[in-house]
């Protein structure tokens, strides 16, 4: 809140519940700022008959009635003077930072997008691009959420609590975009409060908060599967030919990540460098993952060496330093969704449901061991990876029919046990 915005300060009496009587009064200052309030407690348990709300004066029937008038114009005084010298100054001006300098709270005087906007800059050498983008996104969510809801255009650190994350909570979930985009999901809310949390905790650390306001609130995810391709929809995928070359490209890069379990990412930076001769002779990718900085040896099976060779020679990837050209990955998801409709694949084709379809459908569903999925993943435990140790209705169908035949020779056995006995 600025200077410019409407400012007072009234005394209004509420009733004492914790005192003996019922008709004992509080008397409370209220600072009003922009149509916010805050208040402060001036003087305790009055007698009802003592106090004149219009006036706002303790009347004669209080036995300390021009003290008690002396402390509240004194009350009334010394805010007037906070709100001037914050004004003077240029400050950020609410009305609980007036309350703080009446009570002699220390503030940093630091704001919210002061500090995402803080964070943004200082981490933008240390976040990935996609990462720093999501939180800009965030950040773009809490400046709508103060300019709709809070008819403001920051917050002072200060003000932001338990109350403030369950407000924008559900401002987010009743969100209605007005532009392509779809309404945000359960986890889409939750990541935007987890950065935030992020972004809150290292103004703790700063210094510029004294208590974490996300203590006590608690993220609540969905589990949800990750979707793949099947063993079917991947072999329509890989046979299918397109005229149009970038349709193609793009088809051709999904192929090359469902027989490596490359991330877009990985894919785009791929380097004739990470192609070395493994141990068994063979061509691997050696690469290491952006998102976490780990080593991955890959040895690259028949159809992803195949589309290797296949843009060997590009110009543009040649140009590049590339194994393959590059393409944004706005865009390849984008015609990734032509690739479905044109292959009959009703599912919504990402580029990182290449990964999903490894690590699914071309690894684990074939009996690679779950330990050596990890590894050429690249994940740094074994938990991350057992999100997609599913037990796949194929592989289910062949175990039952595994379990059936071994039940049918034990009952031939024992029919031929009692066949000899006889």
């Amino acid at each position: 809140m600025t200077s410019n915005q409407t400012f007072a300060i009234s005394f209004v009496a509420r009733a004492d519940r914790k005192g003996n009587e019922k008709n004992t009064l509080n008397i409370y200052a209220r600072i009003t700022v922009g149509g916010k309030r805050a208040e402060i407690s001036v003087v305790k348990s009055v007698a009802k008959e003592s106090w004149n709300s219009s006036k706002e004066r303790l009347n004669s029937k209080y036995k300390d009635f021009r003290q008690g008038n002396a402390y509240i114009d004194q009350v009334r005084s010394k805010l007037t003077s906070i709100y001037r010298e914050l004004s003077l100054k240029g400050a950020f001006i609410s009305p609980l930072v007036i309350k703080n300098c009446f009570i002699g709270i220390t503030d940093t005087g630091k704001t919210l997008i002061e500090l995402l906007d803080y964070h943004n800059e200082s981490q933008k050498n240390t976040l990935m691009p996609g990462t720093l983008k999501n939180y800009f996104t965030t950040q773009k969510y809490v400046h709508k959420y103060l300019k709709e809801c809070k008819k403001i255009d920051d917050i002072r650190l200060g003000e932001i609590n338990y109350k403030f994350i369950t407000e924008f909570e559900a401002y987010l979930r009743g969100y209605e975009p007005i532009d392509h985009h779809k309404a945000l999901s359960n986890n889409g809310v939750m990541k935007h409060l987890e950065r935030l949390r992020k972004v809150t905790s290292m103004a703790v650390r700063l210094g510029w908060l004294e208590k974490d306001p996300f203590e006590k609130y608690k993220l609540s995810f969905v589990k949800v599967d990750r979707e793949f391709l099947t063993d079917r929809e991947l072999e329509v995928l890989r046979e299918k030919s397109f005229q149009i070359k970038r349709l193609q490209f793009v088809k051709d890069l999904f192929v090359f990540s469902c027989y490596t379990g490359l991330t877009y990412i990985d894919v785009h930076n791929l380097k004739r460098d990470n192609l070395i001769l493994g141990i068994d002779g063979e061509y691997w990718i050696q690469t290491i993952r952006q998102k976490t900085h780990m080593v991955v040896n890959i040895p690259i099976l028949p159809v992803a060496w195949e589309i290797i060779n296949k843009y060997k020679d590009d110009p543009r990837a040649v140009n590049n330093g590339t194994i393959f050209p590059k393409l944004s990955n706005q865009r390849l998801n984008s015609y990734l969704k032509e690739v479905a409709d044109l292959c009959g694949i009703t599912k919504t084709l990402t580029f990182h449901m290449a990964r999903h379809t490894f690590a699914t459908t071309v690894t684990l569903s074939n009996g690679v061991p779950i330990e050596t999925v990890s590894k050429v993943l690249g994940h740094s435990n074994l938990s991350t990876t057992m999100i997609y140790a599913r037990v796949l209705k194929d592989k289910i169908s062949a175990d039952m029919k595994d379990l059936k035949q071994v039940l049918q020779n034990k009952e031939d056995n024992a029919g031929l046990k009692r066949h000899v006995k006889r």
